[in-house]
C-alpha cells in the first residue's frame, strides 16, 4: 500500500484527490494538511468523504516524513519552500501547483513575481504529461503536474506539433473555464461571488499557463520557432475546460486523421472523436479523459480547428496526479481513475 500525504487538502484540488484516492485500492491517505481546518475532522469538513477517519494537521507536521508520496495541493509559491526537504527525507512529490513547471528560473520569477526558493530542482523536475513523458515519469522522484490550460491545449496539438502537421507560427487558443479553476478562495470572494449567466475573457497577454505552453510545445518539437496566442475565458459553470484551437496545415487532412487517429490509439485517457465532432464539457466531466475533434474547412482548405475538453479538476489536476502516480508505482494507468461509482 502506498502511504499518502496531502498537502493542502482543503482547496478545489486537494478535496479532488482525496476523493479520487478513496477508489484506489493501492493508496492509503494517512496525513492531509490544511493551516485553516488544522485539528478539524475531514468529515466535518466535507460529509461525503466519510471514507476518511483523520483530522486536518498543518503544512509542517512531521507526519509528512512517513509518507512514500506527497501530493502539493497548495496555491503557487508554496511547494517550492517544504519539497527539497520532502525530497531529501526520501519521499517522492507530485506537485500539482506551477512551483516546478518552468524551466528557467528566469522565467519563473518574471511570471510569478518573486524568487524561487529552490531553482537547482526546476531542471530535474519532470513535467508530468503522461502522453508525453511517461518513461520519465515512471522514474522521477519530483513531477510537476500541468495546468489544466496547458493539458488541454497540448493534447490536442501534440499529434499535430510532433509530427510536423501544421504550421507553428500563429496558433491561436481560445479556452474556456469553469470558474473552480480559480480556486476555492477565488470563487468564495466578492468578484467571483456574483458570477453568474456571465462569460468574460481575462488575462489576455499575461496569462501564467501562457510560459508554460509555449516551453512544453517547443519541447515536443525543438527548434520549430512556435508563435502562439492564447486567450483564457471564464464561464458560469463550475468544471471544465474546453479549447478551440486555430491552426494551418501542413498537410493533407487524410494523413492529418491517421496521425491523430494513431498517436492516441492505445492512450487510455485521449479519445479523437469523429471528426466534425463537437466534444462537450459535460461528457468529460469528473473523468479523467480528453476527447478531441478535428474540423477541416472546406472554403480555406489550409485551415484546421482542433476541438479539446477535459474537467480543469481531474484531467487538469487531481486525476492526472494520480494516473502520473500510478506510473512512479508501477501501476496501471487507469488504477483507482475507471470506476462506476464516481
Amino acid at each position: 500500500m502506498i502511504r499518502i500525504g496531502i498537502v493542502g487538502a482543503t482547496g478545489y484540488t486537494g478535496t479532488e484527490l482525496l476523493r479520487l484516492l478513496s477508489f484506489h485500492d493501492a493508496a492509503e491517505v494517512v496525513i492531509a494538511t490544511s493551516n485553516e481546518r488544522k485539528d478539524e475532522l475531514i468529515t466535518d469538513v466535507f460529509p461525503s468523504l466519510k471514507q476518511f477517519d483523520l483530522r486536518f494537521v498543518g503544512h509542517d507536521s512531521k507526519e509528512l516524513n512517513s509518507c512514500d508520496l506527497i501530493f502539493f495541493a497548495t496555491p503557487n509559491a508554496t511547494a517550492m519552500n517544504y519539497v527539497p526537504t520532502m525530497l531529501d527525507q526520501g519521499c517522492r512529490v507530485i506537485d500539482l501547483s506551477a512551483d516546478f513547471r518552468i524551466q528557467s528560473s528566469k522565467t519563473w520569477e518574471y511570471w510569478y513575481k518573486q524568487k524561487h526558493a529552490c531553482p537547482e530542482l526546476l531542471e530535474t523536475a519532470v513535467y508530468g504529461l503522461p502522453e508525453l513523458n511517461r518513461d520519465k515519469i515512471s522514474k522521477a522522484n519530483l513531477i510537476a503536474n500541468p495546468g489544466c490550460y496547458p493539458t488541454a491545449v497540448t493534447l490536442g496539438l501534440l499529434p499535430a506539433i510532433k509530427n510536423g502537421l501544421i504550421e507553428t507560427k500563429d496558433i491561436i487558443a481560445n479556452a474556456v473555464s469553469g470558474v473552480s479553476g480559480a480556486g476555492r478562495k477565488a470563487l468564495l470572494s466578492k468578484e467571483f461571488s456574483d458570477f453568474t449567466e456571465s462569460f468574460k475573457a481575462y488575462g489576455v497577454f499575461t496569462h501564467r499557463h501562457l510560459p508554460e505552453i509555449t516551453q512544453i510545445l517547443n519541447d515536443v518539437k525543438p527548434a520549430s520557432d512556435i508563435s502562439f496566442t492564447f486567450t483564457p475565458h471564464l464561464v458560469s459553470m463550475h468544471r471544465g475546460i474546453h479549447t478551440t484551437l486555430y491552426t494551418k496545415l501542413k498537410a493533407n487532412r487524410d494523413e492529418i486523421r491517421d496521425h491523430y487517429a494513431n498517436f492516441y490509439s492505445h492512450e487510455k485517457f485521449v479519445d479523437v472523436l469523429s471528426e466534425g465532432s463537437y466534444p462537450e464539457t459535460k461528457t468529460v466531466k469528473m473523468t479523467n479523459m480528453c476527447n478531441i475533434a478535428l474540423h477541416f474547412s472546406n472554403d480555406k482548405p489550409e485551415q484546421l480547428i482542433i476541438l479539446s475538453v477535459i474537467d480543469n479538476l481531474v484531467k487538469g489536476a487531481a486525476g492526472q496526479a494520480i494516473q502520473n502516480m500510478n506510473l512512479m508505482f508501477d501501476l496501471d494507468e487507469e488504477t483507482g481513475l475507471v470506476s462506476s461509482d464516481y
